[in-house]
């Protein structure tokens, strides 16, 4: 099959093995697939990862144990838990030390013909949903996940740092239960893209008053917490959502200082995504910016990087 492989470099292999089926598990037509920023991280060095990249995709099921699931359109949880252990007893299959992460960590990805993932990991994708929003839904999850990890009130002040797509996502999460929310970035026509429910949006954190109840960190840049800190206010709470190969020296006296709860976010549940994107009209298609083929599979991965990009999608 034709798969984009990182092996110290990248490459599209039009001779790369197809998945094996194994019990419990499905093999996976993929239909399109969506570009993310930890893909790019991915080729820096992030997680020493190599094989066929990509997480985010659309497809159909074409061989499984289970005959009702063969043809139906689905999109998968990325994460494969031991199954064994007691995070996996507990649900926690995100968090099992020896899980396998499609396209991330000994698992290869779905920018390929065909990818793999456990039966428990798919989801049907409604009729009402297209291939081209069902491909957002795991970026969508991993917004929504916040609400998993904390409550967001009506009233909260929120402030989320970065206007990449993680970051509009997280905007436009936060705008279903809060009715201030303020995205900052440094990319006007970004910013434009996002706006939805009222966001207000600036350019520079100068302009933001800080003391927010809560902040998103999804600059992508090693040193976003710091900026982040400077937002919250004393006992608010940090959201982190970056990853990135990058290192920076990070000054945690303020977190200390101002008693702020700081929480690692990622992953979210599909049916979480799924259900958002049935009952809120966000303006994915504003997001999209570039539509590849498989076979310019690393020219869509270079328009990635321009700093200019939002969402990159690749035809399969």
């Amino acid at each position: 099959m034709k798969a984009l492989v990182f092996d110290r470099i990248l490459h599209l292999d039009h001779g790369y093995p197809e998945p094996d089926i194994r019990p419990g598990w499905a093999i996976i037509q993929v239909t399109l697939a969506g570009i993310c920023r930890t893909d790019i991280e991915l080729t820096r060095g992030y997680m020493d990862f190599k094989g066929v990249l990509g997480h985010e995709f659309v497809g159909v099921v074409t061989e499984c144990d289970n005959l009702s699931l063969i043809g139906q359109r689905v999109v998968g949880e990325i994460n494969a838990g031991c199954g064994q252990c007691d995070w996996c007893r507990r649900g926690l299959e995100r968090h099992c030390p020896n899980r396998l992460v499609l396209g991330i960590s000994k698992l290869d990805g779905c920018f390929a013909d065909f990818c793999t993932l456990p039966m428990a990991n798919l989801y049907a994708v409604p009729d009402a949903i297209s291939d081209t929003r069902a491909v957002f839904v795991e970026p969508v999850s991993a917004a929504f996940e916040i609400f998993e990890q904390m409550t967001i009130n009506e009233s909260d002040r929120c402030i989320v740092l970065g206007d990449g797509k993680m970051g509009i996502l997280c905007a436009w999460a936060l705008a279903t239960a809060s009715t201030d929310v303020t995205l900052i970035g440094h990319h006007p026509h970004k910013l434009a893209a996002a706006q939805w429910r009222g966001i207000r949006t600036e350019t520079s954190i100068e302009n933001v008053e800080p003391g927010a109840d809560v902040v998103v960190e999804a600059t992508g840049r090693a040193n976003g917490i710091a900026e982040a800190l400077k937002l919250c206010k004393p006992r608010g709470t940090l959201v982190l959502k970056s990853t990135t190969a990058d290192d920076a020296p990070l000054n945690l006296a303020p977190l200390v200082v101002n008693e702020v709860t700081m929480i690692g976010s990622r992953c979210g549940r599909f049916k979480l995504g799924l259900h958002a994107l049935m009952t809120y009209d966000f303006p994915l298609e504003h997001l999209i910016k570039g539509r590849y083929p498989l076979d310019e599979a690393e020219a869509a991965i270079a328009h990635a990087t321009r700093p200019e990009a939002l969402k990159m999608l690749i035809d399969v």
